[in-house]
């Protein structure tokens, strides 16, 4: 079947008629950001995977709105030794999906396959120095220092969650994805009724017992799943989404395009709201293994070309409550956030001055492939504006677009451009993944080891280090600082601005949490 074809099919099915209005009512029909390439959470960090991956699987972990870990599989926990030794007791009741329970040893071997693909998890698990069962519900890490971050890390909605799976999967080579979806999670993933590149189903898993007592906020408190079937159903063109929307097709649509915000703020059956307050931060991403952006005086030549407003506008439009320009590498919400080296993305851009200072680096007009997705409206945008912008600097670029999907996967190739591979892609994260350097992924500095496109920065990773043993947040804070400033000479990318995503939905849905797009505690009405 052809991707044409299975897209067609993927509509079809979201604006077929509606049933008996009792199942109506207990079916909502949402609209992801793009169809799930990968359904492992754990070996790619890309949000429609997380997204996915916090339907179908439970955490030890959760956190508030206020961005603070909260116990959710786990009932409690005590630290002994100076904090050296943590003992997680784990809630009565859980289950996997196959009926069988949760257990001590299935949550070692998910954290062990995590702690080898997350920035955070790596850091947890590089300090400790064993982690084991006492048994079948007691989870026991004793650690080489004290580590207080620990249920931040379990905890953590950015990038790659800690997803809890049985111990059968969790033994997977954390490089290889697991296909078969068998969650602890208030929702079960069926793969009977996968479109692939289209639709994406759950059903309300009948055994899940949500944690007792609580105000669910963001993935912590308790996950009440109302619904009894959700449908993720891919539309790829923004005006028939909006339409499907308007028409009552289809329920929630979880990234409007931006141009088409005004027209569903005015749609008096539509609520309209933004679910993450931190905001996008976006960037242009380079590949640090292959020429010309190995090259540190290339990448710093272009800072110069750079005008964040241009970029912002190109996504979101005038409106300047939907974006932010002179953001520098944390994200604005965030408590690290300076103006430090941030006045080489300010003023008039001078590209003949690029120029100069391009060709003084050494470039000499290597083809630069920039990859460019075409199904994420901001994303198309950010890379339009991001190409041009290349290309008036004097790059001599190859841009190809495809859909996102593509796009993850071929950013995982480490090979020459002539051979299949890279040198630029764009994207945004959410701005809680780039509040602190224990969750952004794009100030590792730790080579072929880290995030897609493989900087590699000693000094980065020095300092990240020390962030993580600062005694205070004024202490934090000044880390922060030489992180950005030492960014600025390593330019791990290029900082685009920020914006903030509305989303959108019927006024029959009710119950919709901030931070990311959840599907417990959600409700819908007739």
């Amino acid at each position: 079947m052809k991707r044409r074809t299975l897209l067609t099919t993927g509509a079809a099915v979201l604006v077929a008629p509606r049933v008996a209005q009792s199942q109506a009512a207990r079916t909502l029909k949402f609209v992801p950001q793009i169809d799930v390439p990968l359904l492992d959470p754990i070996v790619t960090s890309a949000y429609i995977s997380r997204n996915h991956g916090f339907v179908v699987f439970d955490t030890l972990f959760g956190q508030d709105s206020e961005y603070k870990a909260q116990p959710q599989m786990v009932d409690g926990f005590a630290t002994e030794a100076d904090g050296k030794t943590w003992r997680l007791t784990l809630r009565d009741g859980l289950k996997f999906h196959d009926g069988t329970p949760v257990l001590a040893r299935d949550c070692v071997a998910s954290v062990n396959r995590w702690g080898k693909r997350d920035a955070f998890g790596q850091a947890l698990m590089a300090a400790t120095d064993e982690l084991s069962a006492a048994d079948d519900k007691t989870i026991v890490f004793r650690l080489k220092r004290p580590f207080p971050l620990l249920p931040d890390a379990l905890g953590k909605v950015a990038g790659n969650m800690c997803a809890i799976m049985p111990e059968r999967l969790a033994n997977t080579d954390p490089f290889k994805p697991i296909t078969e979806m068998v969650g602890s999670g208030p929702f079960r993933y069926v793969a009977a009724e996968r479109v692939p590149g289209a639709l994406s189903v759950y059903t309300r898993f009948e055994s899940y017992v949500p944690r007792p007592g609580g105000t669910p906020s963001c993935t912590a408190g308790p996950k009440i799943a109302y619904l009894d079937r959700i449908e993720w159903g891919t539309i790829p063109d923004p005006s028939t989404a909006m339409a499907a929307l308007q028409r009552g097709q289809v329920d929630w649509w979880q990234e409007p395009s931006l141009d088409l915000y005004p027209v569903l703020r005015q749609n008096g059956s539509l609520t309209t709201d933004t679910l993450d307050p931190t905001g996008l931060p976006g960037m242009v991403r380079f590949n640090h293994l292959q020429p010309p952006f190995n090259n540190p005086a290339i990448r710093r030549a272009l800072l110069g070309a750079v005008n964040q407003a241009d970029f912002m506008q190109a996504v979101a439009g005038t409106d300047r409550s939907l974006w932010k320009d002179d953001v520098g590498f944390f994200a604005a919400a965030s408590p690290l956030a300076s103006s430090a080296g941030v006045s080489v993305l300010q003023g008039k851009r001078d590209l003949t001055r690029v120029k100069a200072d391009l060709a003084a680096a050494g470039y000499n007009g290597e083809r630069a492939v920039v990859m460019i997705a075409t199904d994420l409206p901001a994303l198309q945008a950010l890379g339009e504006v991001g190409a041009d912008m290349l290309k008036q600097a004097g790059i001599n670029v190859d841009v190809q677009s495809t859909d996102w999907g593509s796009v993850i996967q071929r950013r995982a190739s480490k090979a020459p451009v002539d051979k299949g591979g890279w040198s630029v892609f764009f994207t945004s994260f959410f701005g809680v993944d780039q509040f602190t350097p224990a969750t952004h992924l794009g100030l590792r500095g730790n080579g072929e080891a880290g995030w897609f496109g493989w900087c590699d920065s000693p000094k980065l990773e020095q300092l990240r280090d020390s962030w993580f043993h600062a005694p205070d947040m004024a202490a934090q804070k000044a880390i922060a600082v030489q992180i950005q400033e030492q960014a600025f000479q390593d330019v791990p990318y290029l900082p685009t601005g920020e914006y903030y995503q509305p989303t959108a939905y019927r006024k029959t849905v009710s119950g919709v949490l901030k931070g990311l797009p959840l599907m417990w505690n959600v409700k819908k009405e007739g």
